[in-house]
């Protein structure tokens, strides 16, 4: 294989940059955390957990919100005990602290210019718990995902209240400090509403579980000026008729904005009141530790429809209709929203087309049976008949559908709605997301005035939002490094709050918490009275202001509009990212180095710097220090996976920018060896297996310090390190098959040529013997040695050696298959991924069409599709748990993957946690600790209990996974083979 050869930082510095920029880190920055904050943290926690390098603090300095404050120094708490000691110095020292989980915070909340805590990386796990009245309680730590928790609430029928639409990435923590709802909470699932308790450490260090029985007690004795202040401040508002009624009125819809005052009211202790003021408290008044949800019934029966309108006033005039007869969902989008959702991968591109005017409403019932479900649809089917619907382009049907498929693209679009539209502003603008509420039955009015006052501001904006609450979010664009650009923002933002609070009673902050943008106008909507007290409440709990200061009260009226960022352009690839962070729980690096949206937030900070090889400039230190850390932390310890990809709304495919990066380290001679290596591949190939066999008759102790030595001589990117689990050599020959009543052409992969299998059978062998035996034979041709999907010089960067196997593979297939009309049958997830699909941008004109009529299978497809109604089952393991690998994900096979194993065994169990083992070819032996990484919570899941079979797909990816769990992986097809033998 070509070597991953040295890298050179210098090569992916900025040939120019549009810098220097306003809030570019400064010269004086460049050496990170300043000292004593740096030697005093690292003493008291322990150097693994204080990060203090100039890039660690730019990479957590940006969340999905506008707002951009680069942190001092950044703690990665393990434990409560960490974030206490945290708190006890920040008051010894006169220091500010603020928490970062997920960082999809829409404004500013998940940053600081002090201490920044990330508590997502030791804070992930769900144990499901009996609840009350035959209920199901979740104990839920604060860095899980809202998908992960839901993943395994379903299992018991279950799910929790708040459905964000960040739900892949945010976390339960972010949720309840932010009271995030969603598309179906509304006001009565969300999380105010469904927590059971909560466990928090106080800004004394003081840590309160609420769910304990002696939990005032213990209050009382540990703070009891806390204590008095909290009922002392309860008895002030319920002596006020006035008050009381306007805070209940307040609640009446969505509201987020400010402390939760109903807590004073809905409380009896002061426990009670605290763990209603911790919701919605953006990390002010303590850390959230610990969540436990009343979870709530899971519907699985669902009726979905996506209905246009011809004006968004039409479609917000039928919400309350929809309301009205039972409907969990009525999701708004407007034409701009419609017309950017094009971007999201499985939307219709004629929607491109739509009027700008047009407005659609997406509609869906739940219910726990077919008889209610089918009364859903017929009351809805009668609503239709008197809508006013438009049909404007092929793709639109107007009709309710139980079809998973069409059902879930309907809310990807939905979902998408932030990225979608923020993908697609101008290049280099800053994006604000906003969102308010207004009383459902005032929804259309809202819809008018909006539409009006973004016009006089002159901005297009798109909308969007749960319109069944009332809710709507709007997307703006700007320049921030524009003044003019920045005041006419201002002066929208005055209109609007004006304009919500004075013409409709609304709530400036519906679910997105108050956060940096509209602190400032606090008071507006809740008045001085209500205002004064949640300043009361925050120099009670908080008296030092230690926690989270500016983020959720602000006197400065400006205050929205300090630290701003600026969005410099960088690649191409990657110029759409609104550093939403939907990218981050799927990549294998996200808890070693660095994220896909740290990849990039990285790179603009280069761009923001000045300078650069091309400007005549000297680099400045900044720089220097962001590129020396990049070749490691980003390009090297990017899996490539690209599954980053499939996470981004709007396909961002960091993954392949890293590649890119690794070819513009090689120089020109490393390009030559690369392509020599292709063109010489036969002969590669037959030593490559020669050296596995010579080295499965050594030691693997030997080979482990051999390797050591010579990677400690050279470098670690340069020399694979030798792993105990690499298999031993693959059978010299290949089975003997016959074309003329083969039904497809097998290609068994290079990985697999070179690699053995475990058990009493090759892969190859085992495909084989189980196509004929299903009466589907299969042909392997005879000039396969020496060809490859290419993967090998594509995730290294070398593009000649990747251009020139492309092309042959597919000139080979071609033949092989006579002319595409036998399906290709590849017996790697990854290579046929790279045949199908990752070839393309290097074939010829010709050889692209002759890629267009191939017809390439994954052999577990294959096996799932075309063997299994054909074969006898004879017997059976108890259990199998399945890895399924990244390249299934990108081609959609995982399905196949698990029918394929649920044919083999009694039971079959995918983890929670499975993602990308980072295995990568080879990368996991260039860099263990990798994988170890990526594979750590997947790796506890399934080592938790015992497995009669770990089955996968790729070679590869089943070396990677052995080395991570101690158990021995192997191709799923092995395993079919093995249960289909007549007895």
């Amino acid at each position: 294989m070509p070597p991953l050869l040295e890298p050179k930082p210098g090569a992916l510095r900025p040939s120019a940059t549009p810098g220097p920029a306003p809030d570019r880190v400064l010269d004086e920055q460049a050496g990170g955390t300043p000292e004593p904050l740096k030697g005093d943290l690292t003493a008291l926690l322990g150097a693994d957990k204080v990060l203090t390098k100039v890039s660690d603090l730019v990479r957590y300095a940006s969340d999905a919100s506008p707002y951009r404050f680069v942190p001092q120094v950044v703690v990665v708490a393990e434990t409560a005990e960490d974030v206490a000691a945290v708190f006890r110095y920040a008051h010894e020292h006169g220091r500010k602290v603020v928490f970062r989980a997920a960082g999809t915070s829409l404004n500013g909340q998940a940053q600081g210019e002090d201490i920044l805590v990330d508590v997502r990386r030791h804070w992930s796990g769900i144990e499901v718990e009996a609840g009350t009245d035959g209920g199901v309680r979740a104990r839920i730590q604060p860095g899980t995902t809202v998908v992960r928790a839901n993943a395994t609430l379903a299992r018991h029928g279950r799910v929790l209240g708040p459905d964000p639409a960040s739900a892949i990435a945010c976390t339960l923590g972010g949720v309840v400090a932010n009271n995030a709802s969603g598309m179906t909470a509304g006001t009565t699932r969300n999380s105010y509403r469904t927590l059971a308790s909560l466990t928090f450490v106080l800004p004394s260090g003081t840590v309160v579980d609420t769910a304990a029985p002696d939990a005032d007690e213990r209050l009382a004795a540990a703070e009891p000026e806390l204590c008095a202040g909290l009922l002392a401040l309860k008895s002030e508002i319920e002596a006020d008729a006035e008050l009381v009624a306007r805070i209940r009125a307040k609640y009446e819809i969505k509201n987020t904005n400010g402390y939760r005052l109903d807590a004073f009211l809905d409380g009896t202790t002061p426990v009670q009141i605290l763990r209603g003021l911790m919701v919605g408290s953006e990390g002010t008044l303590g850390f959230i530790a610990e969540t436990v949800f009343d979870a709530l019934p899971l519907h699985r029966l669902t009726s979905s429809a996506l209905l246009f309108f011809p004006t968004l006033q039409a479609a917000a005039a039928a919400v309350p209709l929809f309301n009205e007869s039972g409907a969990l969902a009525v999701e708004l989008m407007d034409g701009n929203t419609l017309r950017a959702s094009v971007s999201v991968a499985g939307v219709p591109a004629d929607w491109a087309a739509l009027p700008k005017e047009s407005t659609a409403l997406l509609v869906e019932y739940r219910a726990p049976d077919e008889e209610a479900l089918a009364a859903y649809e017929s009351t809805a089917l009668a609503l239709l008949d008197g809508l006013d619907l438009i049909t404007p382009v092929a793709s639109i049907d107007n009709e309710f559908t139980r079809d998973p498929k069409k059902i879930a693209g309907y809310w990807k679009a939905r979902k998408a709605f932030v990225t979608a539209v923020g993908g697609s502003r101008p290049a280099g603008t800053t994006l604000i997301t906003e969102d308010f509420a207004v009383p459902p039955s005032r929804l259309a009015d809202a819809c008018e005035e909006l539409l009006a006052l973004q016009a006089k501001h002159g901005f297009d904006a798109a909308v969007a939002g749960h319109a069944a609450h009332g809710n709507l979010h709007f997307l703006l664009a700007f320049d921030a490094a524009k003044p003019a650009d920045v005041d006419r923002y201002a002066a929208f933002m005055d209109d609007f709050c004006t304009l919500t609070v004075e013409r409709f009673d609304g709530s400036l902050k519906a679910e997105h918490a108050t956060g940096r943008n509209i602190a400032p106008f606090l008071e507006l909507e809740w008045g001085e009275r209500a205002t004064t007290l949640m300043w009361r409440i925050k120099e009670l709990i908080d008296p030092h202001t230690m926690l989270a200061p500016r983020v959720l009260l602000d006197r400065d009226p400006k205050a929205h509009l300090r630290g701003l960022k600026t969005i410099p352009k960088v690649e191409l690839v990657a110029d759409p990212c609104i550093e939403c962070g939907f990218c981050e729980p799927t990549c294998p690096s996200k808890d070693l180095t660095t994220t896909p949206r740290q990849r990039i937030v990285l790179r603009r900070e280069m761009m923001r710097q000045p300078g650069g090889s091309g400007s005549g400039q000297s680099q400045n230190p900044v720089t220097a220090e962001l590129l020396d850390a990049y070749g490691y932390d980003a390009v090297d310890t990017c899996a490539g996976d690209s599954t980053c990809k499939l996470a981004c709304p709007v396909g961002i495919d960091t993954g392949q920018m890293m590649k890119d990066f690794r070819h513009q380290r090689h120089s020109r001679r490393e390009e030559r060896i690369a392509t020599t290596t292709a063109r010489r591949f036969k002969l590669v190939e037959r030593s490559a297996r020669l050296a596995v066999a010579a080295a499965d008759k050594i030691s693997d102790r030997l080979l482990a310090s051999a390797t050591g030595l010579a990677r400690k001589a050279v470098r670690p990117d340069l020399v694979p390190e030798w792993l105990p689990e690499i298999p031993g050599p693959a059978a010299r020959g290949l089975p003997s098959t016959r074309r003329a009543d083969a039904v497809a052409v097998y290609y068994p992969a290079c990985v697999n040529r070179i690699f053995g299998s475990p058990g009493d059978a090759s892969l190859a062998e085992a495909v084989v013997a189980v196509s004929r035996r299903a009466g589907r034979p299969v042909w392997i041709p005879d000039d396969v040695t020496g060809t490859c999907c290419s993967t090998i010089w594509h995730s290294k960067g070398y593009e000649a050696g990747t251009r020139l196997m492309a092309n042959r593979i597919i000139e080979a297939a071609w033949a092989w298959t006579a002319g595409g009309k036998l399906p290709l049958v590849v017996d790697a997830s990854s290579c046929t991924l790279g045949i199908a699909h990752e070839v393309v941008p290097y074939l010829t004109e010709e050889n692209l069409k002759l890629h267009a009529q191939l017809t390439v299978l994954d052999s577990i497809v294959w096996a799932a599709d075309e063997l299994l109604p054909h074969l006898a089952v004879t017997s059976t393991v108890g259990s199998a748990v399945v890895h399924p690998t990244c390249s299934m994900r990108h081609l959609g096979d995982e399905a196949q993957l698990r029918a394929v194993a649920e044919a083999v065994a009694d039971e079959v169990v995918v983890p929670d946690d499975a993602g990308c083992c980072a295995f990568a070819g080879d990368r996991g032996m260039l860099h263990q600790e990798l994988t170890r990484s990526a594979t750590a919570r997947e790796a506890a899941e399934v080592t938790s209990r015992p497995y009669d079979a770990h089955l996968s797909a790729n070679r590869m990816c089943e070396v990677g996974m052995d080395h991570a769990t101690g158990r021995s992986y192997y191709s799923a097809l092995l395993a079919l083979e093995r249960a289909t033998r007549p007895r």
